[in-house]
């Protein structure tokens, strides 16, 4: 792991531990992702953007866990798992979904199949 992706975290121990998590498995399955550090995430690309971790607020703040990090993804449909807390439709059949995660195993297999399916998707946008 990076200085600067450790950097994103100062202040949040326990949202970094769960991105350890969440970065370990991407990687996994996306070995070839490029990981780039911004102000307000963390995407990773292949070598277009198909995934992040931030801080996003998808929920309302009575309904958000104390610590955690939202995890995004883009596929070609909208998802409709009650796990999803938001989905969007930035352009045609692109959906943007968002999910938080609060506890490490919130990073399952599904989450992950999911973050598979972007990656190829975005791959196959060439």
């Amino acid at each position: 792991m990076t200085s600067s992706e450790t950097a994103f975290f100062t202040g949040k121990p326990e949202a970094l531990s769960l991105y350890e998590v969440f970065r370990t498995r991407l990687l996994e399955i996306c070995p070839q992702a490029e990981i780039r550090v911004g102000r307000t995430q963390i995407g990773f690309y292949n070598p277009r953007f198909f995934s992040a971790v931030s801080f996003l607020p998808a929920r309302k703040a009575k309904d958000r866990p104390r610590e955690f990090i939202t995890v995004t993804f883009g596929l070609a449909y909208r998802n409709d798992s009650p796990r999803i807390d938001v989905a969007t439709e930035p352009y045609p059949d692109r959906w943007t979904h968002h999910i938080l995660i609060a506890s490490a195993d919130q990073i399952d297999d599904e989450l992950m199949s999911w973050v598979a399916e972007a990656a190829d998707f975005s791959e196959a946008k060439r």
